[in-house]
């Protein structure tokens, strides 16, 4: 078996930011070691940014520490297009572009910890997961 294939969600990303000491955090660290492959698009991480700098100030970081850790994301993920939509699916037109994208990018897995917001996407062969859970299940395929 390869690689996991995943979407990660801009509440993790934020998550990720916010505390040093949670699977979040973890799971970023990670972005560079290839024990997963992330998947990225435009509006993705303009989401991200987006995000990111309204909560700069409760994040202690700087428009410009906001920067460089896109660029950072960015360099790490494999960028795709969408050509095709599958919307509405979802109930929030955001997590449908996740949706999107992992469809796109034959990914089995989008990390959030909004599970009950990607209820139905079991039908696209995609399974919601919890950042944890996820660490959880690379470790034990490794």
């Amino acid at each position: 078996m390869g690689r996991p294939q995943i979407v990660i969600d801009t509440n993790v990303i934020l998550a990720g930011l916010w505390s040093q000491l949670g699977t979040s955090h973890q799971l970023l660290q990670r972005l560079d070691e290839g024990d997963f492959d992330f998947h990225l698009s435009v509006p993705l991480v303009m989401e991200y940014e987006d995000v990111c700098l309204r909560h700069r100030a409760e994040l202690g970081l700087s428009q410009r520490d906001i920067s460089v850790v896109m660029d950072q994301i960015c360099a790490a993920g494999q960028r795709h297009e969408i050509f095709y939509l599958w919307r509405p699916w979802l109930k929030d037109a955001k997590d449908d572009m996740l949706l999107e994208l992992a469809v796109a990018a034959r990914c089995s897995k989008i990390v959030t910890f909004n599970l009950r917001d990607f209820t139905g996407i079991d039908s696209f062969g995609i399974e919601a997961i919890r950042p944890g859970d996820f660490l959880r299940q690379l470790g034990e395929t490794q």
